[in-house]
């Protein structure tokens, strides 16, 4: 063993600089998935509903479903 003193460990700040490092990190995260979220989840039901309610036909559903009986009130 060397006959010098261990260094003391810094204790004074040391709080403050992981909460800094951890925030940042978490705000990257969340960015992070936030952008996954919208590009992985979002956009495609957005162009899933799009497509569909663009070729939809209400009355074409409608005149289906009321020839099946479904409605008791249009006949």
């Amino acid at each position: 063993m060397s006959s010098g003193t261990l260094p003391k460990p810094q204790m004074r700040g040391l709080l403050a600089k992981r909460l800094r490092v951890h925030i940042v990190g978490a705000f990257v995260m969340a960015l992070g998935v936030a952008a996954a979220y919208k590009f992985g989840v979002a956009e495609p039901r957005k162009k899933a509903y799009a497509d569909f309610y663009r070729k939809y036909d209400s009355m074409k559903d409608f005149e289906e479903m009321r020839k099946a009986g479904i409605f008791q009130s249009a006949k």
